[in-house]
């Protein structure tokens, strides 16, 4: 009986939107892989994708009252994981971010983020009051900022940043209030400055530092770090309404493009399909977006809701700055387009944090 009501209350729509983005990305991989050394890329992602609808559905089936009772320990583990990795890791590309054994590797950044917002929805629902100390803010803000600092030193600010859109949501959703708040605000934008001019040497490596400022100015150095930036917005740019088909994509196909499989995958993706094509995956994120908040108000508690909520704001930050990253709008910081970009780990914690969402559905009527 449990088991024919998990299938029959199942979030089959939130469950077919997901799917929908990942075979368009499996298309994407295929088509800018093809003729280069990454060729069995698009079949990679296709286990991945596999591989996490099954442990989705364990997802779904542990009650999450049973995770949140787990915090303390589930932390833990990530601290001790991400130092270990930082010690111990596979260093690709100069970053120490992954850890396993030959070609089995597993991006620990990238599950710390499912952690955080289990993490974020306990200490909140243990709050009994209805808008939040200063104190309570800072105590979580330091819990977070932990993985953060040690995500920041593999080095991957990326993902580290990754994990602010959970702790803001909810900590606005706990009730912070406005004068804290503002005060936050001014803070920031007074430190902001401040540590760029002058931590900069030890917060930002090398080519950290050229993003931003390639940001500000890709032609500076067109060659060197504004090459990515500009040769995305040509890509995008020569999609125009209909795109140039599948394989099609100059700046894709001929190398123009970096990493056209993982980080510029909608750089690849708006060159062969097009405005019309941006426009629908663009859609299909927006309604994945939508099913979820749906969730999150239908949740039988604070917790469920905080949980959902923190699954949304991280998908939102993800999209945002993904895609402003391949149109110039953002800095080039690593981040995949969830669901799209090939790669394992990340798949398979987006696809954990969607059964965390559905487990929440699937108790919301318990009373």
């Amino acid at each position: 009986m449990a088991s024919y009501r998990s299938i029959r209350d199942f979030d089959w729509p939130m469950f077919v939107l997901a799917v929908a983005i990942c075979s368009m990305g499996v298309l994407q991989i295929f088509s800018a892989t093809h003729d280069t050394k990454w060729g069995d890329a698009w079949w990679k992602q296709v286990m991945y994708i596999m591989v996490s609808i099954v442990i989705m559905w364990f997802a779904t089936l542990i009650d999450y009252h049973t995770l949140l009772a787990q915090v303390p320990i589930l932390y833990t583990a990530s601290v001790v994981t991400l130092i270990a990795t930082f010690l111990v890791g596979t260093k690709i590309f100069g970053s120490r971010r992954w850890i396993g054994y030959g070609s089995f590797k597993l991006q620990i950044s990238e599950f710390v983020k499912l952690v955080i917002v289990l993490l974020v929805a306990r200490y909140l629902t243990e709050i009994k009051t209805e808008q939040l100390e200063l104190s309570d803010l800072f105590k979580l803000g330091g819990l977070v900022g932990v993985p953060m600092l040690l995500v920041m030193a593999q080095p991957d600010l990326g993902t580290a940043l990754t994990y602010l859109p959970i702790l803001v949501v909810g900590v606005f959703l706990a009730g912070l209030r406005w004068q804290h708040a503002a005060a936050i605000g001014v803070v920031i934008a007074l430190i902001l400055p401040l540590s760029y001019f002058f931590l900069k040497d030890y917060l930002l490596k090398d080519y950290q530092k050229a993003r931003l400022v390639s940001f500000v100015n890709p032609s500076s150095d067109p060659k060197g770090s504004g090459y990515q930036v500009i040769q995305s917005q040509i890509a995008v740019g020569s999609g125009a309404l209909w795109g140039r088909g599948v394989t099609r994509g100059s700046q894709t196909q001929n190398g123009f493009l970096p990493v056209p499989h993982t980080d510029f995958i909608f750089s690849a993706f708006a060159e062969e399909h097009g405005f019309v094509g941006v426009v629908v995956v663009l859609g299909l994120y927006f309604l994945l977006l939508m099913q979820i908040v749906q969730n999150a108000q239908m949740a039988p508690d604070r917790a469920g809701m905080y949980l959902c909520m923190g699954v949304a704001a991280l998908l939102v930050f993800h999209v945002l700055v993904n895609v402003g990253m391949v149109v110039g709008r953002m800095p080039v910081t690593g981040i995949p387009l969830p669901l799209m970009s090939s790669g394992g780990s990340n798949t398979l914690s987006i696809f954990l944090m969607l059964g965390l969402v559905n487990n929440v559905r699937l108790r919301r009527f318990v009373n």
